[in-house]
């Protein structure tokens, strides 16, 4: 993405950076969510005005789709990485590790995706379907690096790859929405330490 744009207002022309307004508007969203995000709120918080951001990203759901694209390339980097791990164990470790390091940073807490699918309103279904639709091709990719674990023999074979793959979403899911709700470093670790002593196999 160009690092400044140039949009006109009252005839004089205005540059900002591009890359630090998107940042803020995921800030917002990831605090507020899509609908509770206002344009105001947007806007003060990018630094630019109402014709600027329609100009520089299109409307509301689009600059959220953008905020969601920086969101997965940026803070969700992770969850590739968990993927590559030599075992199931790996995997789930590096994920419940990676969502807890997340969580105890300095961005918001909570998950975006959570945030936004499950508090959008009919109006906004059309976000709230664009962001399971992500969910579901994060799910599809741990779900069939589990199911090459179980045919490489590191799951045992009573486990069923899909339930497992639910599972550790859940647990995530969980983990980021206790996060929010102020849990402890140490809750959420333990959390995770619980979650692998309980893993099937090695």
């Amino acid at each position: 993405m160009e690092a400044l744009a140039r949009t006109s207002a009252r005839g004089r022309p205005r540059e900002f950076d591009v890359d630090a307004a998107l940042a803020a508007a995921l800030r917002v969203f990831w605090t507020l969510g899509y609908e509770g995000a206002s344009m105001t709120d947007l806007t003060e918080a990018m630094g630019i005005t109402r014709p600027s951001l329609y100009a520089a990203f299109g409307n509301k759901e689009e600059l959220f789709k953008k905020a969601l694209d920086l969101y997965e390339r940026d803070k969700l980097a992770y969850v590739r990485s968990a993927l590559e791990a030599p075992t199931a164990r790996g995997v789930a470790e590096r994920l419940l590790e990676g969502a807890i390091e997340l969580q105890t940073g300095s961005d918001p807490k909570g998950c975006l995706g959570v945030i936004s699918s499950t508090a959008c309103g009919t109006e906004a279904e059309c976000i709230r379907q664009e962001v399971l639709a992500r969910r579901a091709s994060s799910d599809a990719a741990l779900l069939e690096r589990f199911q090459r674990a179980k045919a490489e023999g590191d799951l045992p074979q009573h486990i069923d790859p899909a339930a497992l793959q639910s599972y550790l979403s859940a647990v995530v899911q969980g983990l980021c929405i206790q996060a929010g709700n102020g849990a402890s470093v140490e809750d959420l670790r333990r959390l995770k330490e619980t979650t692998l002593a309980l893993w099937p196999g090695r």
